[in-house]
Order: C-alpha cells, then structure tokens, then sequence
C-alpha cells in the first residue's frame, strides 16, 4: 500500500489516475474499508487491478501469494484467472481466518488454498510448479523470497513484487519528510531491485505504479533445474 497517493508522482498526476480508476465492486469496497479501519496493509486498487490483468494474461494455471493479509491481493488473482488454484501464505492464524471469510464471500475459497507459516519455511515446502507468483510481505525478505520461489516458477512464468520505491524512499531517504530516519525496509529494497534488475534467470521491471511495483519474467532455468552444478 503506499504511503500516500503522490508519493511517487507530482499530486496532479496521482489524483487524475486515482479518478481514472473505475468503481470497485461493492466487496473490493469493502475490503478496501476494513483494512484501512483495522490498519492491515493490502494492496492499492490499482494494483489488485493489475494482479488481475496478470493473472488473466498470464494464464498461468497455478498462483502463489507471500503475504496474505485479509486475501485482497489473493481474491484479484483468483478473480483474474477463473480455472487457476491460488496458494497464498501467510503466519498470521487470525489474518488467514479473516481472509477466509472474504473469500468465501467472493465465492473463491475453494480455489484458494491458505498456507499458515513464515514463508521463508513455506516457500520449500510448496509442491508443484507456478505461472505467477505476487510477493507482498516483510520487505527485508523478499531476495530470500525470490531465491527460494525461482526454483518453483515456470520458465516463462511471471513474478510481482509490490512496495520496491517504499513510500519513496528507496529513492529519497527524505521523501516522508518529518518521519525520514534510518530505514532498514528501504534499505534492503534498495540492495533487491539491483538484484532483481541483473539477475540472470531474469528479465525485469520497476514500475512506479502504487507504491512501486516490480515485475520480471523467467526467462530461463537455474543451473539446478538443469541437473547442475556441472
């Protein structure tokens, strides 16, 4: 979610797209007013948006979600790609919970299998192969994320990453004004998106879309799929 809807744009910019973004329906309404009256971050409407379009123009077959949260980003995925199963992980037991209530609402809960733990110790135990993956959880984590998730995406499969300009201030320590101080989360998103720009299995993107969101193909298989080291 980002901190605030210029964040990243001039305050023009941001509110003529703000209004360009059709209604939500009356769920995602919902949704988007409970987690903002609990204060559990979820994904921006344009992004969940996204999510759709990338789950229908990926086809991918089988999705998975780090970071959960009330199933937000989960329900537009599963929305987007009607056949697909979508595994989405999260450690917290009463977020999994809430999120099932809103799935099941959206008529989506059978398609969408909920997965308690950390995701560091989840991510190995997933069975299968998956055409998208949307990562959404603790910042620090996310190249251990990706390192983990590789091995389990498809070559041609896609993988999103939402928060890598972190409120604006992996670009500017100073973008949050009175609350800039030492910040680890920017940091380590920071030190990620090189990563994610030159990483050989790759081809990726950073778009500054919400709170900036990265998106990257395999385009290749690791060394390990081929049977190496060699």
């Amino acid at each position: 979610m980002k901190h605030r809807a210029d964040a990243l744009l001039h305050p023009a910019q941001a509110a003529y797209l703000d209004r360009l973004l059709p209604p939500r329906d009356p769920l995602l309404a919902e949704m988007e007013a409970a987690a903002a009256e609990a204060d559990v971050p979820i994904a921006d409407p344009e992004v969940g948006r996204l999510l759709t379009l990338l789950a229908r123009a990926t086809g991918a077959r089988r999705i998975v979600e780090i970071g959960t949260a009330i199933g937000y980003g989960a329900l537009c995925l599963a929305r987007g790609a009607p056949e697909a199963e979508v595994v989405t992980i999260d450690q917290d037991p009463e977020m999994l919970e809430r999120a099932r209530g809103w799935l099941e609402r959206a008529g989506v809960a059978g398609r969408v299998r909920l997965v308690e733990g950390a995701a560091l110790e989840a991510i190995p135990a997933l069975d299968g192969r998956f055409g998208l993956a949307w990562i959404d959880a603790a910042k620090a984590e996310y190249r251990r994320y990706l390192d983990l998730l590789l091995p389990k995406i498809e070559v041609g499969g896609t993988l999103a990453f939402d928060n890598l300009m972190w409120k604006g201030r992996v670009a500017d320590p100073d973008a949050a004004g009175d609350d800039a101080e030492d910040d680890p989360d920017a940091d380590a998103l920071r030190a990620f998106n090189g990563y994610l720009m030159m990483h050989p299995q790759l081809t990726a993107v950073v778009l500054p879309f919400g709170d900036g969101v990265g998106l990257a193909v395999k385009t290749r298989p690791l060394m390990t799929e081929m049977g190496g080291p060699f």
